[in-house]
């Protein structure tokens, strides 16, 4: 596998395509990595250039400290990734920890007089609706449980001990991330939102995701799939057309 990387380490390009004027920007889940959206930017390619966000505390990056709050966050993401925000028509999207860093990443960018065409919020409950969680304050095995109970990780990986112990730092943080991350009342961007969600998402309900809809001053719609919080495995095929149409629409209403 080749990778460029861009802005430093922030960004990954697995699939370089500066020609096309559209790129969507991906922002992963917690514990995920940059490398979790090959798939998305090997098949989104041919409509538009996608970047794939690689946080600290993980893969090429696993010695830096992965940030415990989503603000923080985002304002790395954002002071890395600012030029190349602004410089042509960008989308965001993100899965569950990745939903919030993207809008965060999104209320920067339109306070700073740029322009996010669509945010794509997955697999995460409104900014507004919270919970009382504490994932982040369980030991390492309780933490692994959780990583099987929503079947994101790798079942190899989670096998692992020696691998384990690099990553669980860095998810540990992800979790005190999200679960102390309060939205600022009324919070909204001007971008069009869609929310993607599956039926059986165990953190998060129907009411919870269509509640983004109160986070934006423009459109939004909410996409419900087969599935719990990792619907994007089996579902694939079905979210990456709605990408497809949807960035493709744009394209062609642009002026």
């Amino acid at each position: 596998m080749t990778t460029t990387t861009a802005d430093g380490l922030w960004a990954r390009r697995y699939h370089p395509a500066p020609h096309h004027r559209r790129q969507l920007v991906c922002f992963p889940h917690a514990g995920g990595s940059a490398s979790f959206f090959f798939p998305v930017s090997a098949q989104l390619s041919p409509v538009a250039e996608v970047l794939s966000v690689q946080y600290p505390g993980r893969q090429d990056r696993r010695t830096e400290t992965s940030p415990s709050d989503i603000t923080v966050m985002a304002d790395q993401v954002y002071a890395a990734l600012r030029d190349r925000l602004r410089s042509r028509p960008t989308a965001f999207f993100g899965h569950s920890m990745g939903a919030m860093v993207a809008f965060e990443v999104a209320r920067r960018l339109e306070a700073d007089g740029g322009e996010l065409t669509h945010l794509f919020a997955s697999g995460r409950r409104a900014p507004s609706r919270y919970r009382t969680e504490s994932v982040h304050r369980r030991d390492d095995d309780g933490i692994v449980a959780e990583l099987k109970l929503l079947s994101g990780t790798d079942a190899a990986l989670l096998g692992d001990e020696e691998l384990l112990r690099m990553i669980l730092p860095a998810i540990r943080s992800d979790y005190a991330a999200v679960e102390t991350y309060r939205c600022d009342p009324g919070a909204a961007i001007k971008a069009p939102i869609t929310a993607l969600t599956g039926d059986n998402d165990p953190k998060t309900t129907l009411e919870e995701a269509a509640d983004w809809r109160a986070h934006t001053t423009g459109a939004f719609d909410l996409q419900v799939y087969p599935g719990g919080h990792f619907f994007l495995g089996s579902q694939a095929p079905a979210v990456l057309a709605l990408l497809r149409e949807r960035l493709t629409a744009a394209e062609e209403s642009a002026p």
